[in-house]
């Protein structure tokens, strides 16, 4: 699945490939994989995860966001 992570800012994230995204969402930790139904969600202060096969995972600290799930394409929208 391909995945964006931007903030006002710059672009912390872009790649194809990723098996995992875990976030911290407004209710509670969530994960998306490959395939996952559309969502629409509020994060919150917290790392996300980032999972990609063979690799070891990659963090990333964010004040809080939007994220958007579609045809297997993720964009998160940072603070």
């Amino acid at each position: 699945m391909k995945l964006n992570i931007i903030t006002p800012d710059n672009v912390l994230y872009a790649g194809e490939n990723v098996h995992l995204v875990q976030l911290p969402g407004f209710d509670g930790s969530f994960e998306i994989m490959n395939n996952h139904a559309p969502l629409i969600s509020v994060l919150r202060k917290g790392k996300i995860k980032v999972e990609v096969k063979g690799d070891n995972p990659v963090f990333f600290e964010v004040n809080g966001g939007v994220i958007e799930v579609l045809e297997n394409q993720v964009l998160v929208l940072a603070e």
